[in-house]
């Protein structure tokens, strides 16, 4: 019996790949088909109405990715750092929220209830969210409501003096008593929007660079539910993930087959100065959203 090879993968793909120049200019052209490479890893990823894949390469031998550390590598890292950092709270976004169905709100103090710091900011948060558990308890319709809630404490900077404010996205159901349970000062309440890509642009602008003297974090409820993540060595060859990486239109069609009822949407291609092959990473929506549908249409029209 024919013995099974091994195959390896750098568990710091991420990391290994952050070249994203045009694949003409890059000497990874050549290392698309490198004979080393056993075919491609996929990482599936669903979160609500998005789908987004990873692929990156496996080996039939062990590879090593050779790093100097100098002051752009650790700028890239800090870059890739924030970059997955947004990537999992917009998968949480999209997983547990729905647009024109639940809440964005921006809470802010009047000066006689500016906290006099974090920590004082975080707890009026928690008194606020047990008000709002509170009322849901005492309304029987909603006496059994799972609230769920993400939001972001933060500090900027206005005439020497540090400003609080937050943000917040809920499933609360009553947008006008979301607003009078909050006794510190002004709330601004919207419907959530999701612009057509998920929650990504909401998710980025929760973590926009606020500077090094900014306290700025996250908070979940604990009852939030986790994207589906699915992960295969046999959906991609290293000839059919060659072609990917050289032709956006092939890959189109690739991955609308290899995931029906979803449209493509984007993709990024990154090589390496240290590996061969090609980190590929590709957004799609599910195609019974009307943003998406009319797309389709639109495309079919041309």
């Amino acid at each position: 019996m024919r013995k099974k090879r091994l195959k390896h993968v750098l568990e710091i793909y991420e990391e290994a790949y952050q070249v994203t120049e045009a694949l003409e200019q890059h000497k990874a052209k050549e290392n698309l088909l490198d004979k080393v490479i056993a075919g491609y890893r996929v990482k599936s990823i669903w979160s609500g109405n998005m789908l987004e894949i990873e692929a990156y390469p496996i080996w039939h031998i062990p590879q090593k990715k050779r790093v100097k550390q100098n002051k752009d590598s650790s700028k890239a890292q800090k870059k890739l750092n924030e970059k997955n950092k947004q990537k999992h709270l917009w998968r949480l976004l999209n997983v547990n929220f729905t647009r024109n169905q639940d809440l964005y709100l921006t809470l802010t103090y009047q000066n006689c209830h500016l906290p006099v710091d974090h920590t004082a900011a975080k707890r009026d948060m928690q008194n606020y969210i047990r008000r709002l558990k509170h009322w849901l308890k005492k309304q029987k319709k909603y006496a059994k409501f799972d609230l769920k809630y993400i939001y972001v404490t933060e500090h900027t900077r206005e005439d020497k003096q540090i400003r609080v404010h937050h943000h917040m996205v809920t499933n609360f159901p009553n947008k006008e008593k979301a607003k009078t349970l909050w006794n510190k000062g002004r709330m601004e309440s919207q419907w959530l929007d999701d612009k057509g890509d998920g929650f990504k642009a909401l998710a980025k602008y929760l973590l926009k660079e606020q500077g090094d003297k900014t306290t700025k974090s996250y908070t979940p409820s604990r009852n939030l539910k986790k994207p589906k993540i699915t992960v295969s060595d046999t959906k991609l060859s290293r000839r059919r993930s060659a072609q990917i990486a050289r032709e956006e239109i092939a890959a189109q069609e690739i991955f609308e087959k290899m995931y029906k009822h979803y449209q493509f949407k984007d993709m990024q291609v990154s090589f390496s100065d240290y590996v061969s092959g090609a980190y590929i990473q590709v957004e799609m929506m599910k195609i019974d959203t009307v943003e998406t549908l009319i797309e389709m249409k639109r495309r079919l029209d041309i």
